[in-house]
């Protein structure tokens, strides 16, 4: 009976919430192969502009030099870089507001591709995630409405070491 209870205690939440909260992935039309004009791979301790922030082990994480964190046009909390074995691998974007949101999603959209919004499609709740598929860059946006947190998630698909760091990709 213990393993019934524990097994419906995982399943029905999921199959309750889960379904729900997550809208399906775009395809990415024109891959950028990086972050806006920074190319994955690309070794940011040589390049001019960045300020190692955090080196643990074989990731190091850069903010940009003396600029105000922005994505687009839209300013944002944080913006950081993280390499791994010197190699560009992900950005991170943290963000808060709903007016925020509502840009970086406009962002996000013109950049990667239009979100499908058919009716059902897109994730209904508190927690929205969003994601769009390119060949060489996976982008995903999670926002939680209640809270207004954001974040935003560039990775590059293609260096085989996937940042495999201690942080959820869907933590704030």
């Amino acid at each position: 009976m213990g393993r019934l209870a524990l097994l419906a205690s995982v399943l029905v939440p999921l199959a309750l919430f889960g379904s729900n909260r997550f809208s399906a992935a775009v395809p990415i039309a024109h891959d950028p192969n990086g972050f806006e004009t920074i190319p994955w791979g690309s070794i940011l301790g040589e390049m001019e502009g960045f300020t190692k922030i955090d080196e643990a082990g074989r990731l190091q994480t850069y903010e940009l030099n003396g600029q105000s964190p922005s994505l687009g046009a839209v300013p944002v909390d944080s913006l950081r870089f993280t390499t791994f074995e010197k190699k560009l691998g992900r950005v991170t974007v943290r963000y808060t507001g709903q007016s925020n949101h509502t840009k970086i999603l406009s962002y996000l959209e013109s950049n990667y591709g239009p979100l499908d919004r058919t009716p059902g499609q897109i994730a209904v709740g508190s927690v929205k995630v969003y994601t769009w598929h390119g060949l060489y860059t996976e982008v995903t946006l999670r926002f939680e409405g209640g809270l207004e947190h954001g974040i935003v998630f560039f990775e590059s698909r293609t260096l085989p070491e996937k940042l495999t760091d201690e942080t959820s990709t869907t933590a704030f």
